[in-house]
């Protein structure tokens, strides 16, 4: 079982690496300790977006880290990556995802496209370290407001799930053609179903999915890609 000392050794020396070339990456650089998910280093450059020092920024809890800085909804899709790659091991590995990053506590959140692996091990082999890039996306680029959209169906995706999965394939059908804005007579025609069995559908799809609401279900076969 390796020592603490040696641990130290081996962060302080993927720490020193890492340092020599970080002011010439893109973006920002910054190192994780898996013990505790704490920030064990970050650049100069990320220091100076969150106007912190490097010994202010190792000091806080990741609860504090990732609260203060993140938005949740993002953290939230972005841990099971990071614990896939985790679990899989695979120094060659990688994940990618986007966050929203605010620097300061009142100011808006700014968008980034980040990418997290593996940079070292304990002498057992597990996860020591990872090592994130994070790449800041202009807020005029069109990856911005794709990746809002984006992020809004996928939590809307999981919010949601139990209720859309209550629907049986036809009413998958059904609800397709509702929001492509069929009326019941066209779906019955489409579907080759009687009117009565299609408005039938209809009113239980509305229960099911809690809502009457015409832009609701379209949230829902968007989400489930059903459109």
């Amino acid at each position: 079982m390796m020592t603490e000392t040696g641990i130290e050794s081996i962060i302080a020396r993927s720490i020193a690496e890492i340092d020599v070339v970080a002011d010439k990456l893109p973006g920002v650089s910054i190192i994780h300790d898996l013990r505790d998910w704490s920030v064990a280093w970050m650049c100069k450059r990320g220091l100076v977006h969150l106007g912190v020092t490097l010994e202010e920024i190792t000091s806080i809890t990741s609860a504090e880290y990732f609260g203060r800085y993140f938005n949740s909804e993002d953290t939230d899709e972005a841990t099971p990556k990071i614990l896939g790659l985790l679990e899989r091991n695979d120094d060659d590995d990688f994940c990618t995802y986007f966050q929203q990053v605010r620097f300061r506590i009142h100011e808006d959140f700014n968008w980034y496209m980040s990418s997290t692996k593996i940079l070292a091990h304990d002498g057992t082999g597990k996860p020591l370290l990872t090592i994130t890039l994070a790449l800041p996306i202009d807020a005029m680029h069109h990856m911005t407001a794709k990746a809002a959209r984006l992020l809004t169906e996928n939590n809307f995706l999981r919010k949601n799930f139990h209720l859309f999965s209550s629907l049986s394939k036809r009413e998958c059908d059904i609800l397709k053609l509702m929001a492509l804005g069929k009326s019941s007579a066209e779906t019955a025609a489409e579907l080759f179903l009687a009117l009565g069995t299609v408005e039938t559908h209809r009113k239980n799809i509305r229960r099911k999915l809690d809502t009457s609401d015409y832009y609701e279900l379209s949230q829902f076969a968007r989400a489930f890609d059903l459109i």
